[in-house]
């Protein structure tokens, strides 16, 4: 058995009783609609967490229910008590981790160590992988790959994720990127561009720092950025997001910025609760407040600044909202209404509009028959509004989207694209 006090202190244990038990997260909850579990759903991960501070349950009872929560945090919209469902989690997240780490053997930590501590924040590995599997798509290989089924031998979910890797295309040569707005530049921002985001969608990156011009900001390019951390978090290695975090906070602290912008509803969530990771007597707990409260949503921007639209896309689209730009960022009508502004454009909104994908960073990787339960509940409802466009605002719904696209057979009626493609195509910005 576990030290009890100790476990209190690690687990976000007060922060429980808040939770009253009366199910108004139910019908929110991705993987208790999937899965129909109590242990699957917030308030039930909240009673499990509370006993394993209570010591009433062993750690490993948690493994399961935490492994499995998507971390969308439509609970926390929803909740009526205001129950701090992210720090009960991320908690619960980092005991699991220490318990983990404890019981894997030295080669395992050290792949963990690889992936998350030397490839993730490193761009010279990024741009080894990019320029990789550009090479992999621009000679065919990936045809081949697929062909032979090769990636499917070894992990069935990778080979999905593979199958709808869009187009990796190299990001255009950015310095200062200001280059000529059609108005005098009234607001100054510095842009983020993520690392995942840069590898796999580094023209979404491009086409938001020219709309952000269009729209009349300067936009600088700090180059000094790294990884938003994100990933490292919910992976229970939260040294390193803090080690990220503080390099990202020094580099842009220093820029004379009236926002830091970013097109990526993953990142944003991470970078707007820096402080979360800093206790409020650390240093670094105001500075990463005063950096958390600059960063805002490309769509947020956008919808204040006005963009010349022009050109018509008659289509009928839907919108897929990121969970952490609605939950986590309470970005919810900005992107509804830059999509409404475009002409010809029919939109019709998804039945349970705001409920999860299933993407949730790695998730449709690591737990993937899961996330694919998750992901055919919104494709039921894709059906439904029977679109020609799925318009997204992440990348890791991006994917899913392209991958529920092509598991419904729908890849010649369907195409999925970011917000940014949208509006910058009714910019008529190449």
């Amino acid at each position: 058995m576990a030290d009890t006090a100790l476990l209190r202190n690690q687990l976000a244990y007060e922060e429980t009783f808040s939770c009253v038990q009366c199910g108004y997260c139910l019908p929110a909850c991705p993987t208790y609609l999937a899965f129909g579990k109590e242990s699957h759903s917030p308030r039930g991960r909240i009673q499990l967490v509370k006993l394993a501070a209570e010591g009433k349950i062993e750690i490993e009872d948690l493994e399961k229910p935490i492994d499995l929560c998507l971390g969308c945090r439509a609970c926390e919209t929803v909740c009526p008590t205001n129950v701090e469902y992210g720090k009960i989690l991320d908690s619960a997240v980092d005991v699991l981790g220490e318990y983990r780490r404890k019981k894997r053997s030295l080669g395992e930590n050290a792949v963990r160590n690889l992936v998350f501590k030397k490839a993730l924040p490193n761009k010279r590995v990024l741009k080894l992988v990019g320029t990789g599997l550009r090479l992999y798509q621009t000679t065919k290989a990936d045809k081949a790959v697929r062909k032979a089924g090769i990636i499917g031998k070894v992990s069935p979910s990778l080979a999905a994720m593979e199958a709808i890797t869009p187009k990796i295309e190299k990001p255009l040569v950015r310095n200062h990127f200001y280059e000529r707005a059609e108005v005098k530049p009234a607001v100054k921002v510095a842009f983020f561009t993520g690392c995942i985001m840069d590898t796999f969608f580094a023209r979404v990156n491009d086409l938001s720092m020219k709309l952000l011009e269009r729209a009349g900001c300067e936009v600088v390019l700090q180059k000094e950025q790294t990884c938003c951390g994100a990933l490292h978090q919910h992976s229970a290695e939260k040294e390193t997001a803090i080690e990220l975090a503080k390099k990202n906070i020094v580099a842009f602290e220093g820029l004379d910025c009236d926002y830091v912008v970013n097109a990526i509803g993953g990142c944003g969530a991470a970078l707007v609760e820096y402080h979360h990771l800093f206790s409020e007597s650390d240093p670094w707990h105001e500075r990463a407040k005063a950096f958390a409260a600059k960063n805002k949503d490309v769509s947020f921007i956008l919808s204040r600044m006005g963009l010349p639209i022009r050109k018509a896309i008659p289509m009928r689209a839907t919108y897929q909202p990121s969970c952490h730009l609605t939950n986590v960022q309470k970005v919810v009508n900005e992107p509804l209404e830059l999509i409404k502004k475009i002409p010809g454009l029919e939109f019709t909104p998804l039945k349970n509009q705001n409920l999860c994908c299933g993407s949730a960073g790695i998730y449709n990787i690591v737990h993937h028959e899961e996330s694919m339960k998750v992901l055919d509940m919104k494709m039921k409802t894709v059906h439904q509004a029977a679109p020609h466009l799925i318009i997204t605002t992440n990348p890791g719904c991006h994917l899913q989207m392209m991958l529920g696209v092509k598991r419904e057979g729908l890849e010649s009626q369907v195409s999925v694209k970011h917000i940014v493609e949208v509006l910058a195509e009714a910019c008529e910005i190449a």
